[in-house]
This record gives structure tokens, sequence and C-alpha cells, in this order.
């Protein structure tokens, strides 16, 4: 049975705890070990996660069979009526089972009920994801190379009207 659930900060350590899991089969082919580890560090450490929280990211924990298996968070933007996915993140042995599109659309639902007209996010490019971004609606809208401490995220930006 799959459940998705508001994260509050008492799940923080579960958020945590599965980004490490998930981070390194994800990435460990795209990215350096240096980045994972650093990237995990800013931006999915406990007090990273609460920082977030307190800024308004709103956080989804989906379990299936009461077992913590992915997690998503958005967060409203500058620009009125676009919010931002910061991250959807699934344990490997769910991914091509339908259990990120149940995610997905969660998380749009929400952003929906919250006044979002657009959902925008942005992924690696060598990151397998993106197809699963277009399939559900995302377009790429941009490539950038983006400045971030010691490393460059290229990424794509992707960008799903929700109405």
């Amino acid at each position: 049975m799959i459940k998705i659930a508001l994260a509050s900060i008492q799940d923080l350590p579960i958020i945590h705890q599965l980004a490490h899991k998930i981070w390194w089969p994800t990435y460990q082919n795209i990215i350096s070990d240096e980045q994972i580890d650093f990237m995990l560090e800013k931006m999915h450490s406990v007090s990273a996660l609460e920082k977030q929280l307190e800024e308004g990211h709103i956080f989804l924990i989906l379990s299936v069979n009461e077992v913590a298996k992915g997690f998503a968070s958005i967060s409203e933007t500058e620009t009125p009526s676009l919010f931002k996915l910061q991250k959807l993140y699934l344990d490997p042995d769910q991914q091509g089972k339908g259990t990120g599109k149940i995610l997905i659309s969660a998380t749009e639902e929400i952003a929906k009920n919250l006044g979002a007209k657009s959902l925008k996010l942005n992924v690696n490019r060598g990151n397998k994801a993106h197809h699963f971004y277009k399939k559900m609606g995302y377009q790429i809208i941009e490539e950038v190379d983006i400045p971030y401490h010691n490393f460059t995220l290229d990424d794509y930006i992707m960008q799903k009207a929700l109405i």
C-alpha cells in the first residue's frame, strides 16, 4: 500500500537517510564522489532540511507498506503562481513501478492547491530522470551550467503548466 504524507520536522532524519540511500546509485556515474558528498551535506543534512522547512519548503514522504521509499519538496518562487519542485527522489527499488508518478502527481496537486499555475524543476542533464519528467508533461525550457561552490551543475530547467 502506497501512502504519501506531509513531512514535519520530526520526519527530517528519515528524509536525510533516504537521500543518502538514493543519491549514491543515482549520481555515482554522473558526478564525482566528492560532489555527491558535498551535495548531500549541503542540501540533505538534517540542519539543511530544517532550514528549508523554515523557509517554507513543503516536504512529502512516500511510503510503501509503511516503509519510507521516497520524498519530494516544493517551494514558492518569486514569480507569482510559479512553484519549484526542489526534490523528488525514490528508492531505486521503486523506479519503474509507477511510484514516481504517484509522488509527482501528489506534489503537483499540493502546488495547485497553493495557487501554482506552473511547476518548474532542475534536473542534471546526465540524470535519466529527465525522461520521466518529459513523460509527465514537463518540457525543457533551458539548459544551464550553474557554478555551485567548487562544482558546476549542468542542468535542464523543465516546466509544466498545472492548469
